[in-house]
């Protein structure tokens, strides 16, 4: 079966089952009115009605196949390339630290479409100013090397 709706469905299906499972651990009144577990069940409850529909609409009439979601050539690169870099950046960043990490991941990045010089400068400028702003004006823990960057 290669309808991407159904696997969608069917993943909503799950997930807002589990929420709403948890959901029911939280108190839905507290002393002061609705309490915290009111708005994660009504959300959960909801999109697991939506679910179900969108399951009856994919089998029925709404066919989407997976061949016509994914990009060709060029654009699968560029997925593929972002998704790798997402995934690098994850691993690096707790051994490099934030700044050096998400400069070499915004490098990768930025080497698709600029010259070296300009992705190292972009990268180098940008994940100082947001390691500035998060780690040091905000005081957002970020992830740090040996040297505290």
């Amino acid at each position: 079966m290669k309808n991407l709706g159904v696997y969608m469905a069917v993943f909503f299906l799950l997930y807002s089952g589990i929420m709403f499972w948890e959901s029911l651990s939280m108190d839905y009144y507290s002393e002061y009115g609705p309490g915290p577990g009111m708005l994660p069940r009504w959300v959960s409850g909801l999109t697991f009605v939506f679910s179900i529909i969108y399951l009856v609409i994919s089998l029925k009439k709404d066919i989407i196949l997976f061949s016509r979601i994914l990009p060709k050539g060029e654009g699968l690169i560029n997925v593929l390339v972002c998704a790798g870099s997402f995934i690098l950046f994850i691993i690096i960043a707790p051994l490099l630290g934030f700044l050096i990490g998400s400069t070499i991941t915004l490098f990768l990045l930025f080497m698709r479409g600029y010259k070296w010089y300009w992705s190292l400068g972009l990268s180098a400028s940008i994940s100082f100013i947001v390691f500035w702003v998060f780690g040091i004006l905000l005081q957002v823990p970020l992830p740090v090397n040996d040297l505290g960057w």
